[in-house]
Protein backbone atom coordinates (compact mmCIF):
# COMPACT_ATOMS: atom_id res chain seq x y z
CA UNK A 1 0.00 0.00 0.00
CA UNK A 2 3.12 2.44 0.62
CA UNK A 3 4.16 1.81 -2.69
CA UNK A 4 1.07 2.54 -3.91
CA UNK A 5 0.74 5.59 -1.94
CA UNK A 6 4.30 7.02 -2.79
CA UNK A 7 3.78 6.53 -6.52
CA UNK A 8 0.32 8.38 -6.63
CA UNK A 9 2.14 11.38 -4.72
CA UNK A 10 4.74 11.67 -6.97
CA UNK A 11 2.72 11.12 -10.16
CA UNK A 12 0.12 14.23 -8.85
CA UNK A 13 3.17 16.35 -7.64
CA UNK A 14 4.82 16.39 -11.09
CA UNK A 15 1.74 16.60 -13.21
CA UNK A 16 0.78 19.60 -11.15
CA UNK A 17 4.78 20.99 -11.75
CA UNK A 18 4.79 19.23 -15.72
CA UNK A 19 1.58 21.15 -16.23
CA UNK A 20 2.52 24.97 -14.89
CA UNK A 21 6.12 24.59 -16.39
CA UNK A 22 4.55 24.16 -19.25
CA UNK A 23 1.64 26.94 -18.44
CA UNK A 24 4.79 29.09 -18.54
CA UNK A 25 6.04 29.05 -21.67
CA UNK A 26 2.03 28.79 -23.15
CA UNK A 27 1.16 32.21 -21.87
CA UNK A 28 4.39 33.84 -22.61
CA UNK A 29 4.16 32.50 -26.16
CA UNK A 30 0.61 33.88 -26.48
CA UNK A 31 1.54 37.07 -24.51
CA UNK A 32 3.28 37.98 -28.36
CA UNK A 33 1.08 36.39 -30.52
CA UNK A 34 2.94 33.11 -31.23
CA UNK A 35 0.66 29.89 -32.11
CA UNK A 36 1.33 26.97 -29.62
CA UNK A 37 0.05 23.72 -31.65
CA UNK A 38 0.24 21.34 -28.62
CA UNK A 39 0.00 22.01 -24.99
CA UNK A 40 0.36 18.18 -23.43
CA UNK A 41 1.05 16.23 -19.89
CA UNK A 42 3.22 13.61 -20.86
CA UNK A 43 4.65 12.47 -24.06
CA UNK A 44 2.12 11.35 -26.70
CA UNK A 45 5.12 9.16 -28.90
CA UNK A 46 4.61 8.13 -32.31
CA UNK A 47 0.87 9.82 -31.82
CA UNK A 48 -0.46 7.52 -29.24
CA UNK A 49 -2.42 9.80 -26.77
CA UNK A 50 -4.81 8.98 -23.76
CA UNK A 51 -6.90 11.93 -24.22
CA UNK A 52 -6.94 14.72 -26.33
CA UNK A 53 -9.22 17.81 -27.58
CA UNK A 54 -8.82 20.92 -29.56
CA UNK A 55 -9.55 24.39 -28.16
CA UNK A 56 -8.91 27.21 -31.24
CA UNK A 57 -5.85 26.20 -33.10
CA UNK A 58 -4.12 24.28 -30.02
CA UNK A 59 -4.34 20.45 -29.32
CA UNK A 60 -4.80 19.65 -25.23
CA UNK A 61 -4.18 16.17 -24.18
CA UNK A 62 -2.34 13.67 -22.29
CA UNK A 63 0.40 11.34 -23.59
CA UNK A 64 1.08 7.58 -22.48
CA UNK A 65 4.57 8.06 -21.50
CA UNK A 66 5.01 9.89 -18.43
CA UNK A 67 8.41 11.48 -18.87
CA UNK A 68 7.49 15.06 -18.29
CA UNK A 69 5.39 17.37 -21.00
CA UNK A 70 5.47 19.94 -23.88
CA UNK A 71 4.22 23.07 -25.61
CA UNK A 72 4.69 22.51 -29.49
CA UNK A 73 5.41 26.26 -30.37
CA UNK A 74 4.76 27.22 -34.06
CA UNK A 75 8.42 27.74 -35.94
CA UNK A 76 10.73 26.52 -33.19
CA UNK A 77 13.05 23.53 -33.28
CA UNK A 78 12.18 21.34 -30.25
CA UNK A 79 12.07 17.83 -28.71
CA UNK A 80 9.41 17.06 -32.03
CA UNK A 81 11.89 17.87 -34.69
CA UNK A 82 9.31 19.21 -37.01
CA UNK A 83 11.69 19.87 -39.50
CA UNK A 84 9.05 20.26 -42.47
CA UNK A 85 7.66 23.36 -40.25
CA UNK A 86 10.87 24.62 -40.56
CA UNK A 87 11.51 24.59 -44.39
CA UNK A 88 8.36 26.88 -45.23
CA UNK A 89 9.32 30.39 -45.15
CA UNK A 90 8.37 32.31 -42.06
CA UNK A 91 4.96 33.31 -40.69
CA UNK A 92 4.62 36.51 -38.69
CA UNK A 93 2.93 34.11 -35.99
CA UNK A 94 6.10 31.70 -35.52
CA UNK A 95 8.26 31.83 -32.40
CA UNK A 96 11.60 32.47 -35.23
CA UNK A 97 9.52 35.74 -36.37
CA UNK A 98 9.81 36.77 -33.40
CA UNK A 99 12.55 39.49 -31.59
CA UNK A 100 15.63 37.48 -29.88
CA UNK A 101 14.31 39.03 -26.27
CA UNK A 102 10.76 37.95 -26.91
CA UNK A 103 12.26 34.27 -27.80
CA UNK A 104 14.72 34.50 -24.84
CA UNK A 105 11.09 35.28 -22.18
CA UNK A 106 9.35 32.84 -23.70
CA UNK A 107 12.40 29.90 -22.97
CA UNK A 108 12.64 31.41 -19.46
CA UNK A 109 8.49 31.34 -18.99
CA UNK A 110 8.01 27.56 -17.45
CA UNK A 111 11.70 28.10 -15.11
CA UNK A 112 10.39 31.41 -13.70
CA UNK A 113 6.72 29.85 -13.52
CA UNK A 114 8.64 26.71 -11.48
CA UNK A 115 10.37 29.25 -9.40
CA UNK A 116 7.05 31.38 -8.53
CA UNK A 117 5.04 28.19 -7.72
CA UNK A 118 7.80 27.08 -5.48
CA UNK A 119 7.62 30.37 -3.46
CA UNK A 120 4.43 30.21 -3.24
CA UNK A 121 4.20 26.82 -1.69
CA UNK A 122 7.30 27.21 0.65
CA UNK A 123 5.24 30.97 1.78
CA UNK A 124 1.80 29.22 2.55
CA UNK A 125 3.66 26.53 4.69
CA UNK A 126 5.30 28.99 6.52
CA UNK A 127 1.88 31.26 6.99
CA UNK A 128 -0.01 28.15 7.97
CA UNK A 129 2.55 25.52 10.17
CA UNK A 130 5.51 28.61 10.88
CA UNK A 131 8.58 27.13 11.62
CA UNK A 132 9.16 24.36 14.09
CA UNK A 133 12.91 23.45 15.15
CA UNK A 134 14.80 22.44 18.25
CA UNK A 135 16.99 25.54 19.53
CA UNK A 136 20.71 24.34 19.78
CA UNK A 137 20.87 25.53 23.56
CA UNK A 138 18.13 23.11 24.36
CA UNK A 139 20.53 20.27 23.72
CA UNK A 140 22.29 19.57 27.09
CA UNK A 141 22.99 15.79 26.77
CA UNK A 142 24.93 16.58 22.81
CA UNK A 143 24.43 14.64 19.35
CA UNK A 144 24.53 10.68 18.77
CA UNK A 145 26.76 10.32 15.91
CA UNK A 146 25.99 7.67 13.50
CA UNK A 147 29.14 5.49 11.62
CA UNK A 148 29.90 8.34 9.43
CA UNK A 149 29.90 10.94 12.06
CA UNK A 150 32.11 9.20 14.43
CA UNK A 151 34.46 8.18 11.82
CA UNK A 152 35.30 12.17 11.14
CA UNK A 153 35.91 12.64 15.38
CA UNK A 154 32.21 13.01 16.52
CA UNK A 155 31.71 11.50 19.86
CA UNK A 156 28.60 10.66 21.72
CA UNK A 157 27.29 13.76 23.56
CA UNK A 158 29.53 16.32 21.83
CA UNK A 159 28.02 19.25 21.83
CA UNK A 160 28.17 21.27 18.59
CA UNK A 161 27.98 25.15 19.03
CA UNK A 162 29.40 26.29 16.24
CA UNK A 163 29.45 25.94 11.94
CA UNK A 164 32.23 27.74 10.24
CA UNK A 165 32.40 29.62 12.96
CA UNK A 166 29.05 30.77 13.35
CA UNK A 167 26.99 30.21 16.18
CA UNK A 168 24.56 27.34 15.86
CA UNK A 169 20.73 28.51 16.38
CA UNK A 170 18.80 25.48 15.39
CA UNK A 171 19.80 21.57 16.13
CA UNK A 172 18.59 21.04 12.53
CA UNK A 173 21.16 22.86 11.19
CA UNK A 174 23.56 20.48 11.49
CA UNK A 175 22.53 17.94 8.99
CA UNK A 176 21.65 20.45 6.87
CA UNK A 177 23.69 21.14 3.24
CA UNK A 178 25.34 23.91 5.20
CA UNK A 179 27.23 21.53 6.77
CA UNK A 180 27.14 18.72 4.15
CA UNK A 181 28.10 21.34 0.93
CA UNK A 182 29.72 23.93 2.22
CA UNK A 183 33.61 22.81 3.21
CA UNK A 184 32.48 22.58 6.97
CA UNK A 185 34.08 23.05 10.45
CA UNK A 186 32.46 21.76 13.34
CA UNK A 187 33.22 23.68 16.65
CA UNK A 188 32.51 20.99 19.36
CA UNK A 189 32.48 21.31 22.87
CA UNK A 190 33.59 18.14 24.82
CA UNK A 191 34.80 17.77 28.25
CA UNK A 192 34.69 21.28 29.04
CA UNK A 193 37.06 21.57 25.79
CA UNK A 194 36.43 22.94 22.24
CA UNK A 195 37.66 21.20 19.08
CA UNK A 196 37.24 21.36 15.47
CA UNK A 197 36.13 18.61 13.82
CA UNK A 198 36.62 18.47 9.89
CA UNK A 199 33.39 17.30 7.66
CA UNK A 200 34.80 16.05 4.52
CA UNK A 201 34.26 17.41 0.80
CA UNK A 202 32.60 13.84 -0.34
CA UNK A 203 30.75 13.12 2.85
CA UNK A 204 27.61 13.13 0.84
CA UNK A 205 28.47 10.17 -0.72
CA UNK A 206 28.23 8.11 2.51
CA UNK A 207 25.43 9.51 3.35
CA UNK A 208 23.87 9.08 0.39
CA UNK A 209 24.60 5.07 1.28
CA UNK A 210 23.58 4.99 4.91
CA UNK A 211 21.22 8.18 5.36
CA UNK A 212 21.61 11.16 7.88
CA UNK A 213 21.10 9.53 10.89
CA UNK A 214 24.78 7.63 10.45
CA UNK A 215 25.85 11.33 10.46
CA UNK A 216 23.93 12.68 12.82
CA UNK A 217 20.79 11.66 14.65
CA UNK A 218 18.04 13.77 14.22
CA UNK A 219 17.05 12.62 17.53
CA UNK A 220 19.43 14.73 20.33
CA UNK A 221 20.29 12.43 23.04
CA UNK A 222 18.60 12.49 26.49
CA UNK A 223 19.11 11.30 29.70
CA UNK A 224 18.77 7.68 30.96
CA UNK A 225 15.62 9.38 33.30
CA UNK A 226 12.68 7.09 33.09
CA UNK A 227 9.41 9.51 32.33
CA UNK A 228 7.33 6.41 32.11
CA UNK A 229 6.85 3.16 33.20
CA UNK A 230 4.70 0.08 31.80
CA UNK A 231 4.94 -3.78 31.15
CA UNK A 232 7.91 -5.52 32.63
CA UNK A 233 9.48 -2.76 34.33
CA UNK A 234 5.97 -1.87 36.19
CA UNK A 235 5.73 -5.30 37.20
CA UNK A 236 9.50 -5.19 38.20
CA UNK A 237 10.25 -2.49 40.47
CA UNK A 238 11.20 0.39 38.58
CA UNK A 239 9.89 3.91 38.98
CA UNK A 240 8.97 7.18 37.04
CA UNK A 241 11.93 9.57 37.68
CA UNK A 242 14.80 6.44 38.01
CA UNK A 243 17.91 7.42 36.65
CA UNK A 244 19.47 4.02 35.26
CA UNK A 245 22.87 3.89 35.99
CA UNK A 246 24.19 0.79 34.41
CA UNK A 247 22.70 -2.49 32.32
CA UNK A 248 23.96 -6.30 33.01
CA UNK A 249 26.70 -4.34 35.01
CA UNK A 250 27.89 -1.70 32.31
CA UNK A 251 27.61 2.04 33.05
CA UNK A 252 24.90 3.81 31.14
CA UNK A 253 24.21 7.85 30.55
CA UNK A 254 21.79 8.07 27.73
CA UNK A 255 18.48 6.56 26.43
CA UNK A 256 20.52 5.65 23.82
CA UNK A 257 23.42 3.28 25.90
CA UNK A 258 20.25 1.81 27.72
CA UNK A 259 18.91 0.51 24.82
CA UNK A 260 22.29 -0.97 23.43
CA UNK A 261 22.41 -2.68 26.66
CA UNK A 262 19.58 -4.29 26.70
CA UNK A 263 19.17 -5.05 22.82
CA UNK A 264 22.07 -7.22 23.76
CA UNK A 265 20.06 -9.53 25.89
CA UNK A 266 17.13 -9.94 23.96
CA UNK A 267 14.15 -12.85 25.42
CA UNK A 268 16.37 -13.14 28.38
CA UNK A 269 16.46 -10.73 31.97
CA UNK A 270 18.25 -7.64 32.30
CA UNK A 271 19.91 -6.46 35.79
CA UNK A 272 19.17 -2.72 35.63
CA UNK A 273 20.71 -0.63 38.33
CA UNK A 274 19.14 2.89 39.30
CA UNK A 275 19.70 5.76 41.05
CA UNK A 276 16.53 6.41 42.87
CA UNK A 277 16.53 9.14 45.93
CA UNK A 278 20.35 8.98 46.20
CA UNK A 279 20.87 5.40 46.76
CA UNK A 280 21.63 2.87 43.80
CA UNK A 281 19.12 0.30 43.50
CA UNK A 282 19.09 -3.03 41.39
CA UNK A 283 15.98 -4.81 39.92
CA UNK A 284 16.09 -8.13 37.31
CA UNK A 285 13.57 -7.03 34.19
CA UNK A 286 12.70 -9.17 31.40
CA UNK A 287 13.79 -8.19 27.75
CA UNK A 288 11.46 -8.79 25.34
CA UNK A 289 12.36 -10.55 21.71
CA UNK A 290 12.10 -6.90 20.30
CA UNK A 291 14.53 -5.66 22.78
CA UNK A 292 12.09 -3.76 25.08
CA UNK A 293 11.87 -3.89 28.71
CA UNK A 294 8.68 -0.92 29.23
CA UNK A 295 10.29 2.17 29.76
CA UNK A 296 10.37 5.53 28.11
CA UNK A 297 12.93 8.55 28.53
CA UNK A 298 11.78 12.32 28.97
CA UNK A 299 10.96 13.86 25.68
CA UNK A 300 10.60 17.00 28.33
CA UNK A 301 14.26 17.52 27.79
CA UNK A 302 14.33 18.63 24.56
CA UNK A 303 12.59 22.13 24.12
CA UNK A 304 10.92 22.18 20.65
CA UNK A 305 10.08 25.96 19.74
CA UNK A 306 7.56 27.06 17.11
CA UNK A 307 7.57 30.66 15.61
CA UNK A 308 4.59 32.18 13.89
CA UNK A 309 4.50 34.75 10.80
CA UNK A 310 1.61 36.49 9.47
CA UNK A 311 1.16 36.60 5.59
CA UNK A 312 3.06 39.01 4.90
CA UNK A 313 5.92 37.92 6.94
CA UNK A 314 6.08 34.42 5.58
CA UNK A 315 7.00 35.72 2.11
CA UNK A 316 10.71 36.14 2.88
CA UNK A 317 10.99 33.09 4.70
CA UNK A 318 9.25 31.10 2.08
CA UNK A 319 11.25 32.79 -1.00
CA UNK A 320 14.44 32.07 1.56
CA UNK A 321 13.42 28.16 1.28
CA UNK A 322 13.61 28.51 -2.34
CA UNK A 323 16.63 30.03 -2.53
CA UNK A 324 18.45 27.60 -0.54
CA UNK A 325 17.23 25.29 -2.35
CA UNK A 326 17.57 26.24 -5.69
CA UNK A 327 21.48 27.19 -4.13
CA UNK A 328 21.85 23.71 -2.80
CA UNK A 329 21.62 22.21 -6.28
CA UNK A 330 24.29 24.38 -7.61
CA UNK A 331 26.46 23.31 -4.95
CA UNK A 332 25.70 19.62 -5.42
CA UNK A 333 26.35 20.03 -9.17
CA UNK A 334 29.51 21.80 -8.77
CA UNK A 335 30.93 18.90 -6.44
CA UNK A 336 29.79 16.53 -9.05
CA UNK A 337 31.78 18.15 -11.69
CA UNK A 338 34.75 18.45 -9.62
CA UNK A 339 34.57 14.75 -8.55
CA UNK A 340 33.90 15.71 -5.04
CA UNK A 341 30.95 13.55 -5.09
CA UNK A 342 30.32 10.65 -7.23
CA UNK A 343 27.17 11.26 -9.87
CA UNK A 344 25.11 8.30 -8.60
CA UNK A 345 25.19 9.70 -5.04
CA UNK A 346 24.06 13.09 -6.28
CA UNK A 347 21.59 12.32 -9.00
CA UNK A 348 17.66 10.85 -7.84
CA UNK A 349 14.97 9.13 -10.07
CA UNK A 350 11.42 8.73 -9.52
CA UNK A 351 11.72 5.98 -7.66
CA UNK A 352 13.96 7.78 -5.08
CA UNK A 353 12.00 10.84 -5.15
CA UNK A 354 8.97 8.69 -4.17
CA UNK A 355 11.08 6.76 -1.67
CA UNK A 356 12.95 9.58 -0.04
CA UNK A 357 11.18 12.65 -0.90
CA UNK A 358 7.12 11.97 -0.84
CA UNK A 359 7.06 8.79 1.16
CA UNK A 360 4.82 6.32 2.14
CA UNK A 361 2.12 8.27 4.11
CA UNK A 362 0.04 10.96 2.46
CA UNK A 363 0.80 13.84 5.16
CA UNK A 364 -0.25 16.81 2.60
CA UNK A 365 2.12 18.84 4.61
CA UNK A 366 4.76 16.80 3.22
CA UNK A 367 3.86 16.64 0.26
CA UNK A 368 3.45 20.23 -0.21
CA UNK A 369 6.64 20.84 0.79
CA UNK A 370 8.35 18.03 -1.44
CA UNK A 371 6.35 19.09 -4.29
CA UNK A 372 7.85 22.92 -3.22
CA UNK A 373 11.08 21.01 -3.72
CA UNK A 374 11.00 19.47 -6.79
CA UNK A 375 9.63 22.50 -8.11
CA UNK A 376 12.80 24.61 -7.47
CA UNK A 377 14.82 21.64 -8.11
CA UNK A 378 13.25 21.13 -11.70
CA UNK A 379 14.02 25.45 -12.10
CA UNK A 380 17.45 24.74 -11.94
CA UNK A 381 17.56 21.45 -13.98
CA UNK A 382 15.84 23.29 -16.74
CA UNK A 383 18.56 26.20 -16.55
CA UNK A 384 21.41 23.82 -17.37
CA UNK A 385 23.47 24.78 -20.71
CA UNK A 386 21.90 21.11 -22.34
CA UNK A 387 20.24 21.42 -25.59
CA UNK A 388 16.84 20.05 -25.59
CA UNK A 389 16.27 21.97 -22.57
CA UNK A 390 15.18 25.86 -21.56
CA UNK A 391 18.61 26.27 -20.26
CA UNK A 392 20.22 25.35 -23.96
CA UNK A 393 17.64 27.26 -25.89
CA UNK A 394 18.52 30.39 -23.47
CA UNK A 395 22.35 30.18 -24.41
CA UNK A 396 21.52 29.82 -27.93
CA UNK A 397 19.87 32.68 -27.61
CA UNK A 398 21.73 34.94 -25.53
CA UNK A 399 24.64 34.08 -28.39
CA UNK A 400 21.91 35.40 -31.08
CA UNK A 401 22.01 38.44 -29.61
CA UNK A 402 25.69 38.60 -29.14
CA UNK A 403 26.46 37.49 -32.56
CA UNK A 404 23.34 39.90 -34.13
CA UNK A 405 22.13 36.97 -36.18
CA UNK A 406 20.30 33.37 -35.44
CA UNK A 407 22.04 29.85 -35.15
CA UNK A 408 21.38 28.00 -38.39
CA UNK A 409 18.62 25.56 -38.33
CA UNK A 410 20.70 22.43 -39.51
CA UNK A 411 23.40 23.39 -36.18
CA UNK A 412 19.86 23.77 -33.91
CA UNK A 413 18.75 20.34 -35.38
CA UNK A 414 22.00 18.30 -34.47
CA UNK A 415 22.32 20.30 -31.02
CA UNK A 416 18.63 19.37 -29.97
CA UNK A 417 19.07 15.81 -31.58
CA UNK A 418 22.77 15.80 -29.30
CA UNK A 419 20.43 16.98 -26.12
CA UNK A 420 18.01 14.42 -26.34
CA UNK A 421 20.52 11.41 -26.40
CA UNK A 422 22.21 13.31 -23.48
CA UNK A 423 18.76 13.65 -21.59
CA UNK A 424 17.61 9.96 -22.54
CA UNK A 425 21.14 8.72 -21.38
CA UNK A 426 20.45 10.62 -17.75
CA UNK A 427 17.23 9.38 -17.22
CA UNK A 428 18.90 5.91 -17.96
CA UNK A 429 21.11 6.45 -16.01
CA UNK A 430 18.94 7.56 -12.78
CA UNK A 431 16.17 5.05 -13.35
CA UNK A 432 19.01 2.18 -13.20
CA UNK A 433 20.70 3.67 -9.98
CA UNK A 434 16.93 3.95 -8.56
CA UNK A 435 16.35 0.48 -9.15
CA UNK A 436 19.76 -0.44 -7.75
CA UNK A 437 19.63 1.34 -4.50
CA UNK A 438 16.16 -0.13 -4.18
CA UNK A 439 16.42 -3.82 -4.79
CA UNK A 440 20.42 -3.96 -3.50
CA UNK A 441 20.82 -1.78 -0.53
Amino acid sequence: MSGLIMAAQLLLGLSILVILHELGHFLAARAFGIKVEKFYLFFDAWGVKLFSFKRGDCEYGIGWLPLGGYVKISGMIDESMDTEQMNQPAQPWEFRSKPAWQRLIVMLGGVVVNIIVGIFIFWMLTFKYGENYIPNSSVQNGIYPGSIGREIGLQKGDRVIAVNGKKVLRFDELMSSNVLLDNTTLTVARAGKTIDVKVPDNILNKVSDLGIDEFISRAPLLSSTIDSVFGNSLKGGLQKGDVIASVNNVPVKYNVDVREQVGKVKGKPALITVRRAGELKSFTIPVDTAGAIGIGFNVNEIKEETIKYGFFAALPIGAGQAWKTFSDNGKGIWKVLTGKIKANKAFSGPVEIARKVYGGEWVWARFWASTGFISIALAFMNLLPIPALDGGHVVFLLLEMIKGKPMGDKFMERAQIVGFVMLLSLMVFVLGNDIFKAFFK
